[in-house]
């Protein structure tokens, strides 16, 4: 399913990506830039976090709670070297808690990715809009 929008959309390109019902494991590629981390925050948002919400850079993973108590993990796996600095920090416990999980960066972490899993791929267009394909 592919969108292409406007950062005035991205509101509703959020709630369709959430109405077609995607895996809690959702893997965001795109060069930097792309508008993974925006997106994310609107996905955030329509999960009903009500926090304000942020690149987990240098901390490796934010975690939010909805307004009905449901966790969302926000990873960005940018910095990581080798895997075992993901499981080292409990990365696991994460993928495998039926919770939402929004990872940046998946390809730095790749034989652990539980098998289910939604992809999202941003890319920036020349006229300023975004390219989204959801697989």
């Amino acid at each position: 399913m592919e969108f292409i929008f406007s950062l005035n959309e991205i509101e509703s390109v959020a709630q369709q990506v959430l109405d077609t019902k995607p895996s809690e494991i959702i893997l965001f590629h795109g060069d930097m830039g792309a508008g993974k981390t925006t997106f994310i925050k609107e996905l955030c948002k329509k999960l009903g976090v009500t926090e304000a919400t942020s690149s987990p850079t240098f901390s490796l993973v934010n975690e939010y709670e909805t307004l009905d108590n449901q966790l969302v993990y926000h990873f960005d796996f940018y910095r990581l070297k080798k895997e075992t600095e993901a499981l080292d920090m409990g990365v696991d416990e994460y993928l495998y808690s039926g919770n939402w999980c929004f990872i940046e960066w998946a390809e730095n972490i790749p034989n652990l990715i539980p098998e289910s899993h939604s992809i999202i791929t941003i890319k920036a267009l020349p006229n300023g809009k975004r390219v989204l394909e959801l697989r």
